[in-house]
């Protein structure tokens, strides 16, 4: 009986996010689209030319995986937005990332993730350098913009990127710099950060994923 109920649980859709919001420490907003009931939270941090609906089809999987699942607009993006005296430009998103990570963990989640694109991948690994080691549990940076300090970003940590991107050897730079543990993963093409799901390395990159953040499971 068992084994003609698992299957057909596996391939039951999963149910649309619903969208919350929640207050930066800066005194903005971010407007964010939820996933998933897991116990273990993803924070998913877009890139430059996307928003969080751009993560529908990877936080379905992750949400599928058990993963309570963030997409967030950054400021400026949809609804969201610095507080009052917030600065342009984009040295303050990271304050976005961590709130997103706060309310993932008001919210029960036992361990918060962040996966960051472009962007994104710089805001995410500048949220762990300006916060207490154990805020963000685990990193994934795909082809991260430019860190402040990558010598400072504490905890297990996966940087990813297209052998072919103009970008990647940056991105290996400041993978020399950033402390162990870590792990780099270089893929093939030229696809830069959230374009990668759209080629033939999509299935790859998201293996390697659903790996990395295996670690990062609470165990009953």
């Amino acid at each position: 009986m068992i084994t003609m109920i698992v299957p057909v649980l596996m391939m039951m859709p999963f149910a649309e996010p619903h969208e919350v919001s929640f207050p930066t420490r800066d005194g903005g907003v971010v407007h964010a689209d939820i996933y998933g009931t897991g116990g273990n939270g993803v924070v998913l941090a877009h890139g430059a030319r996307f928003d969080k609906r751009s993560w529908k089809d990877q936080a379905a999987q992750l949400a599928n995986a058990g993963f309570r699942v963030a997409a967030i607009d950054f400021r400026g993006y949809g609804k969201s937005h610095g507080g009052p005296k917030s600065a342009p430009g984009h040295d303050e998103m990271y304050l976005d990332v961590l709130a997103a990570a706060d309310y993932l963990r008001a919210h029960g989640a036992k361990a918060v993730s962040v996966i960051g694109a472009s962007m994104g991948g710089g805001a995410s690994a500048n949220a762990v350098v300006h916060s207490t080691p154990g805020t963000i549990d685990r990193l994934i940076l795909l082809a991260p913009a430019p860190i402040q300090n990558p010598e400072r970003i504490t905890g297990p940590k996966l940087f990813a990127a297209a052998q072919g991107d103009p970008i990647t050897p940056r991105v290996r730079e400041q993978y020399g710099k950033a402390p162990d543990p870590k792990e780099l993963l270089i893929l093939d093409g030229s696809a830069h950060a959230q374009f990668l799901f759209t080629t033939d390395q999509g299935e790859r990159l998201m293996k390697a994923i659903l790996k990395f953040l295996s670690g990062a499971v609470s165990k009953p």
